[in-house]
């Protein structure tokens, strides 16, 4: 059934996993996580990977969550003694498939991660966020050293535009459920962007230019687009739509520069993603460049054997 078909259909987040590991600033991802887990009365579990050929005893373990306590008891010196559901959890094994089965095992239905950035020369052997990104049961939200913050120091969310990427797949309509319940929760202008194959010799017009005598292919992207967003959220959410022509994950990029965008929300599988998987997809290059956080939607695939804590 198609989004806009689904009255009222909110789709939120109640169980948030935060993968943190010892290096600077790897911290940083908790703002997010204690802001969305604040504002979506989420539990959070903060994951930390132990290396499974090392031998870590129970001192050495009670030692690494003491650091982790204070790295949240960080995050939080600016607020009050506000209600806070918080679990930290030590998993054995490679980084990865740790966070991606504990992730799971949880069932986790948000996973909001950390991600340096990488220089040129290394970008194929891309980063732990980028491949929790691409195998995840769950949506992955990465933020990125100077990029711009929509979470202060205080880990309040000020989310005042969101951008969904949307290339009419079934990954699309997920990312734009959830751009939707973000700009709904925090006020927020909701941005969405469809990108065209580029043609030689054209101008790139955005939707609200659009003249009557535009060709077949804008004016057919054009009407489709018009019908993703319920009618509904027009009376709480500001919407922009716009329509480009070029590579994707360019325009993507150049969009959010633009328009000052603080969340880009993306399928992990567009229309055409196989045959791009070699050389990176557009998720990929947005992740690596993106000048704000970015939530990379998929569908929940939760371990439905794994007894909640």
């Amino acid at each position: 059934m198609h989004l806009s078909k689904i009255p009222n259909k909110r789709i939120g987040f109640s169980r948030i996993v935060c993968p943190v590991d010892m290096a600077p600033d790897s911290d940083e991802a908790l703002r997010y996580a204690i802001a969305l887990a604040r504002d979506y009365s989420a539990k959070l579990f903060i994951l930390h990977a132990v290396d499974d050929r090392k031998i870590v005893d129970l001192s050495e373990r009670a030692q690494i969550k003491s650091v982790l306590e204070n790295c949240v008891g960080k995050h939080m010196q600016f607020e009050s003694s506000e209600e806070f559901d918080c679990s930290i959890l030590l998993v054995e094994g490679e980084p990865v498939e740790a966070i991606v089965s504990r992730a799971a095992e949880l069932s986790a239905d948000l996973i909001v991660m950390r991600s340096q950035r990488r220089p040129k020369a290394s970008a194929l052997l891309g980063s732990t966020a980028e491949a929790v990104s691409r195998i995840a049961p769950c949506p992955v939200m990465v933020s990125h050293p100077n990029e711009q913050d929509w979470v202060g120091k205080t880990t309040k969310g000020e989310l005042n535009r969101v951008l969904v990427a949307y290339d009419f797949s079934t990954d699309a309509e997920l990312a734009l459920a959830y751009g939707l319940s973000l700009a709904e929760e925090y006020q927020g202008e909701l941005h969405l962007l469809h990108v065209l194959p580029e043609r030689r010799n054209s101008e790139t017009p955005e939707l609200s230019r659009l003249p009557f005598t535009m060709d077949v292919t804008f004016q057919a992207a054009a009407a489709r687009l018009n019908g993703m967003v319920p009618m509904e959220a027009l009376a709480w959410c500001d919407l922009k739509q716009a329509i480009r022509e070029g590579q994707p994950y360019r325009e993507i990029l150049n969009y959010a520069e633009e328009e000052g965008i603080d969340l880009i929300c993306m399928g992990a599988s567009g229309t055409g993603y196989g045959m791009r998987t070699l050389f990176g997809s557009n998720a990929d290059r947005v992740l690596r460049q993106a000048p704000c956080p970015v939530l990379i939607a998929r569908p929940l695939r939760p371990n439905i054997q794994a007894a909640k804590p």
